[in-house]
Formats: C-alpha cells, structure tokens, sequence
C-alpha cells in the first residue's frame, strides 16, 4: 500500500517542509508517503470564500486515484488515538487500496471532498495551520506504522 497526501496549499514553509521529509524518509519502507500540493483558490477582498472552496474542491477530487481509500481530514470527523490509528492503518491495508489523505483550505472542505471521502479523521477540537497538519499527519502516520511493526518510537502511556 502507498499512501497520498493531496493538501491545498503551496510552498510549506522550510521547517514544515523539513520535518515531512523526515517523516516520509522514516515511513518509506512501511508506507511510501507522496505529498500532492493543490493550488488554492482566490481570496481576498472582493472574492467570494465558497467559490473558492469549490475551486479547491474540483482540483482535490481532480487528484484523486480511482479506487483508493480516501481519509478527509476534518475538525467533525473521528478523533483517534495514536493506536486506534494503528488500527486503522491495518485495517486500510487489509483493504488492499491505496491509501489518500486530504487537507483541505482555510475554509475546510467543500462539500463534493467530503462526499467522496470514504471517511473523517480529525485531529481533535484545536484549529491548526494546514501546513503544520501536513507535518503532524506524517508523524502520526509514522508512529502508526511503527506501533504496527512493533518499534520502539511509541511509547504512549
């Protein structure tokens, strides 16, 4: 199983961009991670948020691999603990389907992503810079796989 990460946004900044790196060089021989970058929509003054949500939306659903599984990140989605992860981690590669994971503009997602996701994850109530999500997905997409391969990287209580 390979897994996608297609965020909206571009150009992280160079400690975000570092951190995912490592990550996804710690991840690479139990789960090659690609990050995928879509522009995001025009806003500003004068400029309608929704339209640009639904712009970010196309190009999103526009990036989607047919037949993977797809995760939307989402502050009403399912809150899981580093091994409830773990456990679905397993459960997705049991699948048999690559795995996507979306992150969506500032204003979330628009509501054609979160239709055509197959499930919500979210990382709990706080609100978070979507480049800072990327880093924190990669890390916890790690220290899944790491549960699962029995390494010593989590040491949860």
């Amino acid at each position: 199983m390979k897994a996608r990460l297609i965020a909206v946004g571009e150009r992280a900044p160079a400690w975000v961009a570092a951190g995912f790196a490592e990550y996804r060089k710690r991840l690479s021989h139990w789960l090659p991670l690609e990050l995928v970058e879509i522009e995001p929509g025009l806003r500003g003054k004068g400029r309608d948020a929704a339209r640009a949500t639904a712009d970010e939306g196309a190009r999103v659903l526009a990036a989607l691999p047919k037949s993977a599984q797809v995760v939307a990140l989402d502050g009403r989605g399912k809150a899981w603990t580093s091994e409830q992860l773990a456990q679905r981690l397993q459960h997705w590669r049991g699948g048999g389907r690559d795995l996507v994971l979306l992150i969506g503009g500032p204003e979330g997602h628009a509501p054609q992503v979160l239709a055509a996701a197959d499930e919500t994850w979210s990382l709990g109530p706080l609100t978070l810079p979507h480049m800072l999500v990327r880093l924190l997905v990669a890390e916890q997409l790690y220290r899944a796989a790491a549960l699962l391969a029995h390494h010593p990287y989590h040491r949860g209580a």
